[in-house]
């Protein structure tokens, strides 16, 4: 069968399920809590894929496996399982069961609204949503990047219809169903994502001879300072840098609102044990296999495309050219799986967005005198206008190649977020002793580093005189977001040794939650 003959039959066939799933759940976002958490009753396999899918999106299967697959051959594979056993099963470990007990104690229904509850701000609160809000919309533009290269191997569209379609279809579910049927449609996607990217790491091997010729054949490939073996050796040619990349897209989930608040939503105890282990499964699958594929990406050096310099590629290039030769069925497959990895992360970052900025400023702007009705229909108006602003501002870069913002802009938005977030509500759900002050030099920390890198990374501030170590941080968002992660770590606990405590006897009862006695079967737990 035609190539595109077959994507548009399972195109047409997801988008029906995405469609009906939509208006089936409807009925569970009736109000604030059903349309934002699914009133806290999701299993544990929707959970779990919801949290995997929002991880991987198209800019991790086109821009970041292209990317660092180029830089660190099949030792990019180790970011993928970072991914799994770090931004997965201890963040599911660590975080989960903290998490769901305190949220639904203090009765938050986001991050602000945690960080306001629990130190008792509507200011941290306010400004908060104000980080989200920034850092949020430019990470959703970029969710649309690899979509263009990769529809172009079937479709002859116009980069802005693609974007249109996705668009359109992930606004009209989450607008109908809210968290239920994101969480619902993930867990399909899930499914996609799974057999599609072993799908493609079979049809890619296959074409090169099978596992041991093509590795075979990546070991010849040189590198700086090696004659060969640097792209198959155990750490790549630069551990630094990988190491940089690990935890950046690992220990970066911990900090994002859109990750977190999955934990939320868990229904159960048994749940937790379940989705850590589906989670993780998911991961090291998904995100091992995505850059797994792409450590093959100099094999394909002589069909990708490249920068004015002639040397340096066009990383979103490399996927696409490496599936352009395969069977009609397995690209019609990474159309899906592509278009799923995105709508997913982009309807978790719509909602996210949307029930921030409306429940956390606009709800206390007006003094709460807002119904839940009316609360529910600005959550709707806002989700169509976050989704409107990050496909406009697509649209505008890809007809302005010469603006690299938005291509930088995840890097800059994990930092951001994780830099200014992860400390404070890690800290948070551990230790009495955190206090407000802590919690706002992160906040200031965490953004003005990735501010300062945005300005670097545009080209405005010269940092070449900044010397050896200064310099080679603020080479790439990557490092400096690692740097805004790790110090948030540090500012936290230091500065709250020196300023004012909260007032102890609030404090334990946010805490007491923890003791509460409850009763379970005993094959859940022995006497």
């Amino acid at each position: 069968m035609d190539t595109k003959v077959l994507s548009v039959i399972l195109l047409v066939i997801f988008f029906a399920v995405m469609i009906f799933v939509g208006l089936r759940t409807r009925k569970s976002a009736n109000n604030v809590e059903g349309f934002v958490l699914a009133s806290r009753s999701v299993g544990p396999w929707m959970t779990a894929f919801a949290f995997g899918t929002s991880y991987f999106s198209a800019v991790i299967f086109v821009g970041y496996a292209g990317q660092f697959g180029w830089n660190f051959g099949l030792s990019a594979t180790w970011a993928g399982l970072g991914n799994a056993f770090i931004g997965s099963l201890l963040a599911w470990n660590i975080l989960g069961r903290r998490t769901r007990i305190m949220t639904q104690h203090l009765d938050a229904k986001t991050m602000p609204d945690f960080f306001g509850k629990r130190f008792n701000s509507t200011t941290m609160k306010v400004i908060a949503s104000i980080i989200i809000f920034i850092f949020l919309i430019p990470y959703t533009a970029s969710l649309y990047n690899g979509l263009s290269s990769l529809f172009g191997l079937v479709f002859d569209l116009p980069y802005w219809v693609v974007i249109a379609i996705m668009a359109v279809l992930t606004g009209f579910y989450v607008m109908f169903g809210g968290y239920m049927a994101t969480a619902v449609n993930d867990f399909i996607q899930g499914i996609i994502m799974l057999f599609g990217i072993c799908a493609v790491i079979g049809a890619v091997l296959t074409s090169n001879g099978g596992l041991v010729e093509a590795t075979k054949t990546l070991s010849s490939v040189p590198a700086e300072g090696w004659t060969g073996g640097a792209f198959t050796s155990f750490l790549g040619p630069d551990p630094l840098a990988l190491l940089f990349v690990v935890i950046l897209t690992s220990l970066g989930t911990w900090g994002l609102p859109q990750m977190v608040g999955k934990f939320y939503a868990i229904k159960s105890e048994q749940d937790i044990h379940k989705g850590t282990v589906i989670s993780t499964v998911f991961a090291i699958i998904v995100a091992g296999g995505c850059y797994f594929l792409g450590g093959f990406g100099r094999l394909y050096a002589d069909k990708i495309a490249y920068q004015s310099d002639g040397a340096t590629p066009l990383f979103d290039t490399i996927v696409p050219s490496m599936l352009a030769t395969l069977p009609a069925v397995i690209i019609a497959v990474v159309i899906v799986l592509v278009l799923s990895a995105s709508m997913s992360t982009l309807s978790s970052l719509v909602l996210t967005s949307s029930s921030t900025f409306t429940l956390d400023v606009i709800k206390p702007a007006k003094k709460d005198k807002m119904t839940e009705d009316k609360q529910v229909l600005v959550m709707r108006v806002l989700i169509l206008v976050f989704i409107i602003i990050s496909a406009v501002i697509a649209v505008v870069k890809d007809s302005h190649p010469e603006i690299t913002f938005i291509a930088q802009m995840m890097g800059v938005s994990w930092g951001a977020l994780s830099g200014a977030f992860l400390a404070p509500f890690l800290y948070s759900l551990y230790w009495k002793g955190v206090t407000k002050a802590s919690v706002f030099c992160c906040f200031v920390w965490g953004t003005a580093l990735m501010i300062l890198q945005m300005a670097i990374s545009l080209g405005g501030l010269d940092i070449s005189g900044w010397g050896p170590v200064l310099s080679y941080l603020f080479a790439s968002s990557v490092r400096s977001g690692v740097i805004a992660m790790v110090g948030g770590l540090i500012i936290v606990p230091v500065v709250s040794l020196f300023t004012k405590k909260e007032d102890p006897e609030v404090v334990n009862r946010f805490f007491e939650c923890y003791e509460e006695k409850v009763s379970v079967a005993k094959k859940e737990a022995l006497d």
